[in-house]
């Protein structure tokens, strides 16, 4: 198909061909997958050292602590000084092993995360999806215009291939913006972010590790967000706190008075004891109750203030990541200031089950004090941490993308303007396939009036190019680059029917399914033409392919000049050569098509694809050779009449394979006769 005439240069820093700050200045840039292979070699090696280190210093404590045993207890068994002095020493040996111990294991912890997420990255470029860990079940809304069809989310989807992300707020973020495209404004904010984040990769990757750090598990943060946001309960008890502070204080003064002499009679020490005890059971329980829900995630919350204390204290340029920085500061503190404050105080709760938990209540009233100096920093700085957390986000699903940029240098930002008629697109790929599988074709779908007919061969690509735009075009909206050499499109409204599936339970046939999508994509197109901010770009698979030739043929006609005559834009696959033969699609079409190639000496694949687009309607079908390369064969009858519907030369083809298939004493096909069985 022939190029676009105008495509935009690519705007955006971290194109192949230049440098990046965590790279050898060698003068030739070193490939992304290279980088991570020798970043994940020398993460091993330190996690290798650093455990046989811990393994030494591990047999080190248990040496110290059975002498310092040892000498402690011979010392007083014996009443000996010296021995008693060095099982002291001994101990205190113990105590600095200990220390250190736990120091060798974070580190130790920290090389091996750093390893995984280098092996990762290695595993995101392959498209090794076995390899890649999938840490999120999302799923769309059934009827989503195109989640389920452009395989966004699951194993080797969209959100498989780009999350990095190490937080349910950065998890959730980077779904959302695949799922809902942004305005144009606020795609250039992305990318301009983006493109800023992609060549450090020692800040995405240290953001990555503190997320990964904390405790294990992603525990839900609403219920610590509607704590904070939530009301005070002792701040309209104002009595109860002060009845708390007047009989632990009375009651430490007692034993005091008790203790220098000043008091004699101890029963006014249990007076005050049994006063705490009912203030307790009316106050400690419903305190100790929030309490417990403030630090439902108090390892969590040491994560996130570790991860925005890295993000308040990096140098960025980009507007997006300096509005997100100012948005950390509160009362002269950042943050995560004040969430290591809340993480402190979060520490100090006493687990309801200890054994010292009812003593220390009766003793002080602990849960009443603890709760009011939560309800304090809940009114400085309560109603803020769902922004902090929002950033949080935002910063790690920007990370996201800006690891895809890295690892794809030859992609491009996309041009996304208001003002286009078409996506235009040079050097179009499918972003879930690999570099080296990957074909590429020049396209372009629109503008208003037209539409973009897909013809060719069963398995030669025709699908693929449906979803490769449908993708690139959520990667575009979403603010990340796409797989293109250059690519411009307007804002889009997306709706696909690709891939239609018929429901048993709801007792839906596949025709019906397919009609009732069908429906929605034009329902959808009218509603857009009358909101009018957004092209309705729409792509449909194999139209109506649940029915009989004719009535498709009629009713795929219908549906296309429906949304045609909506202003949408839009591409269509289909095995009806002759569906664009009359008016009004024969001058709206724009014909590509793909082809096979059939093998004519000996040792060639009997059929094979290349998976490039070319002008015009497709002049070959292949399904009969499909199905003798399966070993479906064709009796001579069957063969005379493809022959008599305009298929010469099938049979000698057959005759061939056969022959082939007979001297190897195998009736199935070889291993190379269809390339890339993936691909439609």
């Amino acid at each position: 198909m022939t190029a676009p005439q105008t495509l935009p240069r690519d705007p955006m820093p971290g194109r192949a061909g230049e440098a990046r700050d965590d790279e050898p200045a060698t003068g030739s840039v070193v490939r992304p997958d290279d980088h991570y292979r020798a970043r994940r070699d020398r993460f091993a090696q330190e996690r290798d050292a650093l455990t046989r280190r811990w393994n030494r210093v591990a047999n080190l404590r248990l040496l110290a602590f059975l002498a310092a045993a040892s000498g402690l207890g011979y010392g007083v068994w014996q009443r000996s000084a010296l021995a008693a002095v060095a099982g002291v020493i001994l101990l205190g040996v113990f105590l600095l092993l200990v220390r250190h111990h736990g120091d060798l294991g974070r580190r130790r912890r920290r090389a091996a995360i750093l390893h995984d997420l280098n092996a990762e990255a290695l595993s995101r470029i392959a498209r090794d999806w076995d390899a890649l860990p999938l840490r999120y079940t999302i799923r769309a809304a059934p009827g989503h215009p195109f989640a389920a069809d452009l395989d966004l989310f699951g194993r080797a989807s969209l959100l498989h291939l780009l999350d990095t992300t190490s937080t349910p707020m950065g998890g959730a973020t980077l779904a959302r913006w695949l799922l809902e495209p942004a305005a144009p404004a606020e795609v250039r904010e992305r990318q301009e972010a983006v493109a800023e984040l992609a060549p450090v990769l020692d800040l995405r990757q240290e953001l990555a590790l503190r997320g990964r750090l904390r405790e294990r598990g992603t525990p839900d943060p609403e219920p610590f967000l509607s704590w904070a946001e939530g009301g005070r309960w002792l701040a309209h008890r104002r009595s109860f706190l002060w009845a708390a502070r007047a009989g632990t204080l009375l009651l430490w003064s007692l034993i005091a008075a008790w203790a220098v002499g000043l008091l004699s009679n101890a029963g006014w020490i249990t007076l005050a004891l049994v006063v705490n005890v009912l203030i307790a059971q009316v106050v400690a329980g419903r305190a100790h109750h929030i309490v417990a829900r403030a630090a439902s995630q108090q390892g969590a919350v040491a994560g996130y203030a570790a991860a925005l204390d890295l993000l308040a204290g990096a140098r960025l340029a980009a507007p997006l990541l300096q509005r997100f920085q100012a948005d950390l500061a509160v009362e002269g503190r950042t943050a995560p200031e004040w969430l290591r404050r809340l993480n402190r105080l979060t520490g100090l709760v006493i687990p309801r089950d200890s054994l010292a938990y009812p003593v220390i209540q009766a003793l002080t009233l602990w849960d009443v004090h603890l709760l009011a100096a939560l309800e304090r920093w809940q009114d400085e700085a309560g109603a803020r941490v769902r922004r902090w957390l929002d950033v949080l986000g935002d910063v790690e699903a920007l990370t996201a993308l800006a690891g895809l940029a890295h690892d794809q240098p030859g992609w491009t930002y996309p041009e996304v303007e208001t003002g286009l008629q078409a996506m235009a697109a040079r050097g179009l790929g499918h972003p879930l396939l690999a570099d080296g599988v990957r074909v590429v074709n020049d396209v372009q779908v629109g503008p208003p009036g037209t539409f973009l007919l897909v013809t060719g061969s069963n398995m030669s690509g025709k699908s693929t190019l449906l979803r490769a735009l449908g993708v690139n075009a959520v990667l575009a909206g979403a603010g990340a680059p796409v797989c293109a050499v250059a690519c411009q499109l307007p804002p889009v409204t997306l709706w696909t029917s690709v891939r239609v599936e018929d429901s048993l339970e709801h007792g839906v046939s596949f025709f019906m399914a397919e009609l009732q999508r069908l429906k929605a994509v034009t329902d959808a197109a009218r509603a857009n033409r009358m909101a009018g901010d957004r092209a309705f770009l729409y792509l449909l698979d194999e139209i109506l392919q649940g029915t009989n030739t004719a009535e498709r043929r009629i009713a795929a006609r219908c549906i296309i000049g429906h949304l045609i005559a909506q202003g949408a834009i839009g591409a269509v696959s289909t095995h009806d050569l002759d569906l664009a033969d009359e008016e009004p699609l024969a001058s709206a079409a724009r014909p590509i098509h793909f082809s096979e190639q059939v093998g004519v000496n000996p040792g060639d694949p009997a059929m094979s694809f290349d998976y490039k687009a070319r002008p015009g309607i497709a002049t070959s079908t292949n399904a009969l050779r499909l199905m003798a390369l399966i070993g479906l064969d064709l009796a001579p009858a069957e063969a005379s009449v493809v022959a008599d519907h305009g298929h010469p030369g099938i049979e000698p083809v057959l005759r061939r394979d056969r022959a082939d298939r007979a001297s190897l004493g195998d009736s199935r096909p070889r291993g190379d006769e269809v390339e890339h069985p993936r691909e439609r």
